[in-house]
């Protein structure tokens, strides 16, 4: 059985070490991010992967650098090293540490879709496929040979939580049927083509307002791009609002304000968008409280949201 080295950290890289594991392949070590703080408390929390490596007891290794501290990896003699969502450039001394090299996991269909979000810019971009890439790992960012792709539909109503999951499932069995071909010799990889690439770099704060001039349709993409993590807002009454779900609404008058609320019901109320399109909101997080259902921020009191105000303003 051939000895692997697996680096991973959140959870989507989980059912890919959970199915390494099942299907018998010798885990020799498993690398991953540092422990971190999390939540509100700050409390010091490990990274799923390690959460999982340590169920089986299979040795962990965390380095807050792997470009200064790669001997763990280099003495644990591996045969592949595996990686997904790992969350660190690997160096040319780890790249070559493995006979059989080091392949990744990355959700997209490469060269589209290079970078550390790929999932979110999917369906920022209002794409509706997308898909797993196997591929060499190589100095440049996910610009390795291709070993193999699946491709996935994106579904009007998925977001980024949906699309997580189904890519980590498809990812995993994709990387368990490539393994035997790879192993024997018989996969035949296949350049990028760079001139082809676009990327997804990680997702930045300007990147999570919402401007309301866009069409109500960039702007479902915008809210379900960034569903649940790290979420959509705008302002109300000068607070921040999160943006948590809607739904297309209606066309409308070209006289509305961008932003302005022209309609609510007791389970949404609907925003003016530009080119004479609206959306209807149906969950949000006001400042200060947690996230809830419009109708059940309105039980309390219809004047909590008032027709003829402008968001993010």
């Amino acid at each position: 059985m051939k000895r692997i080295v697996f680096m991973g950290t959140p959870d989507f890289a989980v059912p890919v070490l959970q199915k390494l594991i099942a299907n018998k392949y010798e885990i020799v070590l498993v690398v991953t991010q540092p422990d971190r703080p999390k939540g509100r408390k700050k409390t010091i929390t490990p990274p799923p992967v390690k959460e999982e490596a340590l169920k089986h007891d299979i040795e962990v290794f965390q380095p807050e650098k792997l470009r200064e501290d790669y001997q763990v990896l280099a003495d644990a003699k591996p045969d592949l090293i595996i990686t997904a969502a790992y969350g660190q450039i690997l160096p040319k001394e780890v790249l070559d540490i493995a006979p059989f090299g080091a392949i990744n996991v990355h959700a997209s269909l490469l060269p589209e879709l290079r970078g550390g979000a790929p999932i979110h810019y999917a369906i920022l971009q209002g794409k509706q496929k997308t898909g797993i890439t196997i591929m060499y790992m190589a100095e440049n960012l996910d610009a390795g040979d291709i070993l193999s792709q699946a491709e996935v539909e994106i579904e009007d109503a998925d977001h980024v939580g949906t699309m997580h999951d189904k890519l980590a499932d498809i990812g995993s069995d994709l990387l368990i049927d490539t393994l035997p071909d790879l192993f024997a010799g018989n996969l035949a990889s296949e350049k990028q083509d760079d001139t082809a690439a676009t990327f997804a770099s990680n997702i930045k704060r300007e990147q999570e307002k919402i401007d309301w001039n866009q069409p109500a349709r960039e702007i479902y993409n915008q809210i379900r791009g960034l569903h649940p993590w790290p979420v959509a807002f705008s302002t109300y009454e000068g607070k921040v609002m999160k943006i948590w779900w809607g739904e297309e609404g209606p066309a409308t008058s070209s006289s509305k304000p961008a932003g302005e609320i022209i309609a609510k019901d007791s389970v949404s109320f609907t925003v003016q968008c530009g080119q004479q399109t609206s959306i209807k909101i149906t969950e949000i997080q006001p400042a200060g409280k947690k996230r809830m259902k419009v109708k059940d921020y309105l039980q309390a009191s219809q004047d909590r949201i008032q027709i003829g105000v402008i968001l993010g303003e």
